[in-house]
């Protein structure tokens, strides 16, 4: 490993856990979230520090190129995110749905208390 990607691999991993600590001073993250990229990104340093940390587990997952080792976690990782929020679509749907029936519910009702009251105030 040449030195230039030494020093980019362990920039490219602070940098990430620098921006994941700011969006969640900033809330712009979500407590819940934020763990899944600390913990990615801690590991991703690690790795930078230590490459020999990566060359270490692809063997002992019996994988012979370390870097099919990083694309297939990357690849996992990307698939959890996806249902992750695919799981939180479906539920801000579904709540979405439902409000908008409560309100549609509360209009009528507000609709059939200005007919009493205007019915009321002709007679």
């Amino acid at each position: 490993m040449s030195t230039a990607s030494y020093i980019f691999g362990i920039v490219a991993a602070s940098l990430t856990l620098v921006t994941v600590i700011e969006l969640l001073r900033r809330r712009r993250l979500r407590e819940r979230h934020i763990v899944w990229w600390l913990v990615f990104g801690v590991l991703v340093l690690i790795i930078a520090v230590f490459p020999s940390v990566l060359v270490w587990l692809a063997g002992l997952v019996g994988i012979a190129i370390p870097i099919n080792l990083v694309f297939f976690v990357s690849i996992i990782a990307l698939f959890l995110v996806s249902l992750q929020q695919s799981a939180e679509a479906t539920r801000l749907e579904n709540k979405t749905r439902v409000l908008a029936e409560d309100v549609a519910l509360l209009e009528l009702r507000v609709r059939e208390l200005e007919g009493r009251m205007e019915h009321k105030a002709s007679d």
